[in-house]
């Protein structure tokens, strides 16, 4: 698949597209500004305001686009940030939350409303393990959390 070829995701926002890629992009070392678009005098927003801002993430294309107050963010969709240690879980934590809100099991929302999950790559084979007991004492210590504790998760998989 060519670069050309991925898929973009779209964001709607009302009125913040340029200010919520500004900040993600501050977040994600890996990222890059895009074009921006702006309306013209045909509208609908007033002509020379932010249309669209093209912006990716560690190699994920994003869009956000201000289309007004219609269309509202919610947990059904979110996106997950695969984290190799605890150091990288708190600092995406730290900075998505920043005006956001902490939710459960790793999910928040930004200030945005944008939901998000910082989670350990490590957590989907230890919740997956083929011992019973392994899968099930991470996933009772991973229902307790708000944010993830990797060292909790790794005693509770290994029964300590």
């Amino acid at each position: 698949m060519s670069t050309d070829d991925r898929l973009t995701t779209c964001l709607w926002f009302d009125g913040q597209a340029e200010e919520a890629a500004q900040h993600y992009l501050s977040i994600f070392k890996n990222s890059r500004l895009g074009r921006i678009g702006h309306y013209t005098e045909a509208g609908p927003g007033p002509a020379g305001s932010v249309l669209a801002v093209e912006f990716e993430l560690n190699g994920q294309k994003f869009v956000g686009l201000n289309g007004g107050p219609l269309f509202t963010f919610n947990e059904s969709v979110s996106f997950q940030v695969p984290c190799a240690d605890q150091a990288e879980i708190d600092y995406y934590w730290s900075r998505l939350t920043e005006g956001g809100q902490e939710v459960q099991c790793g999910w928040l929302k930004d200030r945005f409303g944008v939901s998000w999950q910082v989670v350990p790559t490590a957590l989907i084979d230890m919740v997956g393990d083929p011992d019973p007991e392994k899968a099930r004492r991470t996933t009772e210590a991973m229902l307790r959390m708000v944010k993830f504790d990797l060292a909790e998760l790794e005693r509770a998989y290994a029964g300590e």
